[in-house]
């Protein structure tokens, strides 16, 4: 299996439990990593016969924006369900961090893995 991969995707979204976190959107860091076959990428050049990671970006930052979860859990869940189904990836890994939400560190956050990686 190849991985193609985004790093540092920056969306903002409207996130958090606390009252203040609700105020304005924030800004969220993720980090996708898709299971792919690019053989026939590889073999034809042609951004048709592949995983358009232009595409992929583009659609979480759409759905990041129009959502307004409480928890990074709820809204990593539901990203990786929206990759797997709407790009028919066989794995994914998620990572997904909020900076600044906890004081005394750079950012907090999750991973979720999803799908079977061969």
């Amino acid at each position: 299996m190849d991985i193609i991969f985004i790093h540092e995707l920056r969306v903002q979204t409207l996130i958090g439990v606390h009252p203040w976190e609700r105020e304005s959107r924030q800004n969220l860091l993720l980090d996708v990593e898709l299971g792919a076959d690019t053989r026939a990428a590889a073999a034809t050049d042609r951004l048709d016969d592949t995983l358009d990671y232009q595409a992929v970006a583009r659609r979480i930052d759409e759905f990041a924006s129009a959502s307004s979860f409480q928890l990074v859990e709820t809204l990593g869940a539901r990203i990786a369900e929206l990759l797997r189904r709407e790009f028919d990836v066989p794995w994914l890994r998620l990572t997904l961090r909020k900076p600044g939400a906890v004081p005394g560190t750079l950012e907090v956050g999750l991973i979720i893995e999803r799908g079977v990686r061969t």
